[in-house]
């Protein structure tokens, strides 16, 4: 959602509290069976209006062959539905204030060119998810002037409620079960189409109960289809989604780039948020999305030199699932405009490319990292460097998602200045980056914010 960031660090306290009270106790009763398809996926998160200079569907679709480059497995569209025009913010407004939920944005071209995309990026191979709002529409969605009056949130005088900073939206009442239906069947309309899913935005701010009504049903009638949930609570994950936003892991590393935590505070969430979640839940990792480009600015901005080796992380780290935004696979260093059009001016592969090529090659070559209950458990590997962070996760050969062992072993420098480490394991390993073998118990040194990735 737009501004999102902004109220993150508003509330931070208060939202600090309400994680804490969802985390208390690990809660088991998470969605058991994910796709087949999305324990190795990574997710590439597409803005459509600034994907191209068009901003179109039938644009995005010519790129399609560069997507298949970078490896990616899942294209979520940012919301591709009509715009409400009252007290639109900009000239072009916010994706997440939609007038009709059964229809696309004219921005983007019509039914039939958004049709043509997702028949051509699953000819490709792709999986292609939906940016859902459900919490609330516009002020002037066909919802509001052609439904009960009981369907949105309403004052005293009998208007429309917005939340936050948010004037261009709507609430909408759950406690209205017409409209729980209603919204249900606009969900089916476009797994209809053949959508392979939902990011649900704001997914906290909607009651759960109705995710435990919806997703259950959807999973049954549309098998092998995937839910995000924006939101960090593990209670989402109990009979509803498949994954959920790592949101405070995203602020660690902003803060450990910025020297304000260290490898030991990563440590220290790794083993909470485990303890919190059940195995199975999926975490949403990233460097940037539409939030964090557009209000806290690029990972450039926010982690400086430390950018790629968080990147990294958030392939490696456990029950992560990893994000690439718009541009981020080219090293764009540019906020996007939100409410207006702000294209990328031009796609040229380049070394950040093969950056984030190798970064996918690596999880979809090692089960490992798999995410959820199919991926190795971490193991701390003793070094004497405060700053070095050295781990393993390693699977069997009758837990892997391809019948084989498989093992990783990361080094990464998290600090500022260079550290000395020997190497803790035992035996030989190859550097998946470099190709060469390391033996157990050799000197090696790490620049700042460097890293070494062993496979075997």
């Amino acid at each position: 959602m737009n501004m999102i960031h902004k109220l993150v660090l508003a509330f931070a306290a208060v939202t600090a509290g309400l994680l804490a009270a969802g985390c208390s106790a690990k809660d088991d009763g998470a969605v058991g069976i994910h796709p087949d398809w999305s324990y190795n996926a990574v997710i590439y998160e597409m803005n459509v209006r600034q994907y191209t200079p068009e901003g179109t569907f039938a644009a995005a679709a010519e790129e399609l062959p560069r997507l298949q480059k970078l490896g990616v497995d899942v294209i979520w569209l940012m919301p591709i539905s009509p715009i409400g025009v009252d007290q639109r913010k900009g000239t072009l407004g916010s994706y997440y204030a939609i007038s009709d939920y059964c229809a696309v944005n004219p921005e983007f071209g019509t039914m039939a060119d958004f049709e043509d995309f997702l028949a051509r990026a699953h000819d490709a191979g792709f999986k292609v998810i939906l940016d859902w709002v459900a919490n609330h529409t516009s002020p002037d969605a066909v919802w509001e002037s052609g439904k009960p009056s009981d369907w949105y949130v309403r004052d005293s005088l009998g208007n429309t409620v917005t939340q936050y900073d948010w004037t261009d939206i709507a609430e909408l009442n759950y406690d209205n079960k017409d409209m729980r239906e209603e919204m249900r069947r606009s969900m089916r309309f476009w797994l209809d189409k053949g959508v392979d899913g939902f990011r649900c935005d704001m997914a906290c701010e909607v009651p759960l109960d109705f995710w435990r009504e919806t997703l259950p049903e959807l999973r049954k009638e549309y098998p092998g289809t995937y839910y995000l949930a924006e939101g960090e609570n593990p209670e989402l994950h109990r009979d509803a989604f498949d994954a959920s936003y790592a949101w405070e892991l995203h602020h660690l590393l902003n803060d450990i780039a910025k020297g304000k935590k260290s490898a030991a505070d990563l440590k220290a969430y790794i083993g909470k948020d485990a303890a919190a979640c059940p195995p199975e839940a999926f975490r949403l990792m990233f460097t940037s999305n539409h939030d964090e480009n557009s209000w806290a600015g690029t990972e450039f901005e926010r982690m400086g030199d430390a950018a790629d080796v968080m990147a990294l992380l958030t392939f490696l780290l456990p029950s992560g699932q990893p994000l690439i935004y718009t541009g981020q696979e080219i090293g764009y260093d540019h906020r996007f405009e939100f409410f207006e059009k702000d294209p990328v001016p031009a796609w040229e592969w380049n070394e950040r490319s093969d950056f984030y090529r190798s970064l996918v090659d690596m999880r979809h070559a090692h089960p490992a990292l798999a995410a959820g209950e199919k991926g190795g458990a971490i193991e701390y590997l003793d070094t004497d460097a405060a700053d070095v962070l050295v781990f393993s996760r390693s699977v069997s050969a009758s837990e892997s998602l391809d019948g084989e062992a498989d093992e990783v072993i990361a080094a990464v420098n998290l600090g500022a200045e260079d550290a000395d480490i020997s190497l803790p394991f035992d035996g030989e390993a190859a550097e998946y980056f470099s190709g060469k073998t390391y033996s157990g118990g050799e000197e090696v040194s790490l620049p700042a914010w460097s890293w070494l990735v062993f496979v075997r």
